[in-house]
């Protein structure tokens, strides 16, 4: 499920704030070792 919401935040689909607090810190990481913009 974390991946699914890193790629719709990727896209511009959904931001940080949409994403249940206990999937954060997992998404937060994906974004991160995706190359993708910093996203803390």
């Amino acid at each position: 499920m974390a991946k699914i919401y890193a790629d719709l935040i990727e896209k511009g689909l959904k931001t940080i704030e949409d994403v249940p607090q206990a999937l954060r810190e997992e998404v937060l990481a994906l974004l991160n070792t995706e190359g993708a913009e910093d996203y803390e």
